[in-house]
């Protein structure tokens, strides 16, 4: 077959593992670090460099494509896989994917990721070696037929060729008011996220986070550029739920009084609440949708806590329990099923948010992209890392040769036609 042999390669992700729940209790933050005893099984500290591990398929020619494994910034939380640890995910690439590997036609992708990806001893693999894997079997496919990543996956799914720019959103990290500053001067679709991980960033009632989304607003109006004008999306972990109570009534009103301040622009909330279950989320979450819908706010629900498989993504989809489903890239697994999930979304009529975290690397975040623009998702993040220059420029720049690459493709089609 074409695969001849497999590297392995330690790395290092472009942020930190952090342990969410030890953030949540209340740890305090001394520089960069945090201070106290991690909760979360796993963590021998609250913060820990994100590391990866690279594969690299060695096809018949000598060419060698690569696809990276690491897992996300929080780990461990809210039902998603424990934290990585490159002995175990090194050891069991070696002896379960490799052989598999080796015997595959890596021509056709997604009937090579099915095989490839089959679960061991009655147990799914790893997230972490199924979205590292599914990269490099994705680059390879490419090679081999000589084409995009974009069009591989749009053969696969019968798609046409990408023609629309997939917005690009933007986090900020804990640099808030430079990073929104920097992301308002490169007129970034989406921005900030915020960082509103702790009851200090969110404040009594809300009070901090409400100031600072009025913040952002009037920054955007002070130095953006004519005409700009983005959307604001902000991930408060859980903090609506966790300050204000867990009624879905309250928890819209909160987030009403929140868009009235901004009345001009649409407003991502992500993460309002978590409910403590999957099913429970689901349930609360569409109620929230629900009054939102009715009031004809601008305000949109954003899950990510709770909805990780795609078998979540789903379920969240289907229900209409959001208006924008963030598809966490690491979460899902094999790059096969994140295409899927933007494909679910789409079905029922939910947004799709091609998103990850800022612990994955360039390699993982150039696949992203083609799957994004293949799928025509509604908007994608820049990873990795928490600097919005280098996240923003990898994403960006990979999305810009990849449509003047298909759109010289389309041309020749149609001189061909």
């Amino acid at each position: 077959m074409q695969i001849k042999d497999v590297l392995l390669a330690p790395g290092a992700g472009a942020f930190f593992y952090d342990d969410q729940e030890a953030i949540k209790s209340g740890a305090i933050q001394d520089g960069f670090i945090y201070v106290g005893a991690p909760t979360t099984p796993g963590f021998k500290s609250i913060r820990i460099p994100a590391s990866s591990v690279s594969v690299g398929f060695v096809l018949t020619d000598e060419t060698v494509v690569w696809g990276d494994m690491m897992n996300v910034q929080y780990s461990g939380a809210g039902g998603r896989d424990p934290l990585f640890d490159t002995n175990q995910i090194s050891d069991l690439t070696s002896s379960v994917v490799v052989s598999r590997l080796l015997d595959v036609d890596a021509f056709r992708y997604l009937e090579a990721c099915a095989k490839v990806l089959e679960p061991h001893q009655h147990e799914r693999l790893p997230l972490a070696i199924e979205y590292g894997v599914s990269q490099a079997l994705l680059r390879a496919a490419a090679h081999l037929q000589r084409k995009t990543m974009a069009e591989i996956i749009c053969s696969e799914f019968d798609l046409p060729l990408p023609t629309r720019r997939i917005p690009i959103y933007c986090q900020s990290g804990d640099a808030r008011e430079i990073n929104v500053d920097k992301m308002i001067l490169k007129a970034v679709d989406v921005l900030p996220h915020g960082l509103i991980n702790s009851r200090q960033k969110f404040g009594v009632g809300g009070q901090t986070f409400m100031e600072f989304v009025k913040w952002v607003a009037t920054r955007t109006d002070e130095i953006g550029r004519p005409g700009y004008h983005p959307v604001l999306h902000f991930d408060v972990y859980g903090w609506i739920g966790q300050e204000i109570g867990l009624e879905p009534q309250r928890i819209a009103d909160f987030i009403c009084k929140v868009a009235d301040t901004v009345p001009d622009f649409t407003l991502n909330i992500e993460s309002p609440a978590d409910f403590g279950s999957t099913q429970a989320q689901i349930e609360h979450y569409a109620k929230i949708v629900s009054i939102l819908d009715s009031r004809g706010s601008s305000a949109r629900i954003v899950v990510d806590e709770r909805c990780n498989t795609l078998e979540d993504i789903r379920l969240f989809a289907e229900a209409k329990a959001a208006h924008l489903v963030q598809i966490k890239t690491p979460d899902v697994g094999s790059l096969a099923d994140t295409a899927r999930a933007v494909l679910i979304c789409k079905a029922n009529k939910v947004g799709a948010y091609v998103g990850g975290s800022c612990t994955e690397t360039d390699l993982s975040a150039q696949a992203s992209v083609h799957i994004s623009a293949a799928t025509q998702a509604d908007m994608m993040l820049a990873k990795p890392g928490m600097g919005v220059d280098e996240a923003f420029s990898i994403v960006g720049n990979e999305q810009n040769r990849l449509l003047a690459m298909v759109n010289r493709r389309r041309s020749q089609n149609e001189n061909v036609g």
